[in-house]
This record gives C-alpha cells, structure tokens and sequence, in this order.
C-alpha cells in the first residue's frame, strides 16, 4: 500500500474503534490533516450513530459540516470520549511532534478534554527519537524573536514559517535539529517562555492508543 492507501485504513480502523462505544449522545474530537481527513470521510459513513462532533481547526470544522456531522463549541460541551487526529512524529511511549498543519494549539486544547485520545498515522510517523520533524512552536507575533533567542539557547535553530497565521492568530517557528531527550520536560520548558502560546510536544498528554498503518495492516498499540 501507498502511504495514501494507509492513510486511509487507518481513518476506518479508527472508526471501527470508536463504532461499538458510539451512541446518540456522543460527540467526537476531530482532529486535522490528511490523516485526520481520511478519519473524518470515514466517519460520516456511522453519523447516525453519534450527536456530532467538535474539531481542532476551522478546516476540519468545514469538512465535517461537508459530511452533513453537526460540529460543536468545545465550551458548549461537557466532555468527549474521544479525540481522533494524526501525527507527524510518534514515538513507543506515543509521545508526538504535532503542528506541521498549524492546528497544534486547539489540537493540544481538545486532546486534554478527550477521555481518549487515538492517534492515527502511517508506519513512517513512528521514530525512536524525537525531533527530526522540526518542532512547532505557536508564539504571539510580537514576542516571535524573543522566543527565537531563547529557542536558540535550547539548543534549537529556529525558522519562521512565513505567510502563515494560525486559527488563534498565532506565528510558528519551526525548530529544526532537536534530539528530543526528554519530550516532557522540553514541552514544558518551551511552555514556559514568554509570548509562546505552547509548542508541539504532545508529552504530558499522550496518546492513549495509536492505530498505526503498516504494509501488514493496521497494528493496534496502547500505553
């Protein structure tokens, strides 16, 4: 199979995960990029089984809304049994680099309601070490070099990603050349500089499964 091709078995293994727990006051966290939006053309085959769904960006909100899914507020919802998105690094203990699709802030927001968080991805996602994805940073513009600097001292290289403002507002600078030792102390060191909104470390909150896709099919692994 083609990474396309396991894109898309993983998006219908993560529905058929979810399927047998669904029922009509469901609501499911969507997350977003190509894998996600191989989830969510999935997922439109069951939405009669579930109430809707809350989502990490505005494109996927839009996709959805496509598929007929009605999408909620994630203030107007008490909590979600899931939360379904992809990654563009993971490691065996399910840590991840997210953010290369600039969704990392509100995918960071729904993961941590979601009682369940299912990380979907293709066998190359899968790393020993962290950091060879350049690390994404969400900054408020005004404090962009002011976090560069002290990126810099992390021993980070910083890039700007230019052209490019996140649902919040936001800026990304992408940190290249990071082994990534430590992923939980390193997401909250970078948590802590000034003017940064948070980074793509998805460490101390973990995916609690991952559906990863392999030429010998789907491989379920969970903490």
């Amino acid at each position: 199979m083609n990474q396309d091709e396991l894109k898309r078995a993983v998006g219908q293994a993560a529905v058929d995960y979810i399927k047998p727990k669904l029922d009509d006051n469901s609501i499911v966290g969507v997350g977003t990029g190509s894998t996600a939006n191989c989830f969510i053309d999935a997922l439109a085959e069951i939405k009669h089984l579930f109430d809707g769904a809350v989502a990490s960006s505005e494109a996927s909100a839009e996709r959805l809304r496509s598929h007929g899914i009605h999408v909620y507020d994630l203030n107007g919802v008490p909590s979600l049994d899931f939360y379904i998105d992809g990654a563009d690094e993971i490691n065996d203990r399910l840590e991840m680099i997210k953010g290369g699709g600039a969704a990392l802030t509100r995918e960071k927001i729904v993961a941590a309601v979601a009682k369940t968080f299912i990380c979907v991805a293709d066998e190359s996602k899968q790393v020993d070490l962290l950091g060879a994805f350049p690390l994404p940073v969400e900054v408020v513009p005004m404090a962009r070099s002011h976090v560069a600097r002290e990126l810099v001292k992390l021993g980070g290289d910083p890039v700007y990603r230019e052209g490019v403002v996140t649902d919040n507002g936001g800026h990304i600078i992408d940190v290249h050349n990071m082994r990534i030792q430590s992923p939980i102390t390193l997401e909250a060191e970078i948590n802590q500089i000034t003017g940064v909104i948070t980074n793509g470390l998805f460490a101390q909150r973990a995916a609690d499964v991952l559906l990863l896709g392999t030429q010998d099919g789907v491989k379920t692994l969970s903490q």
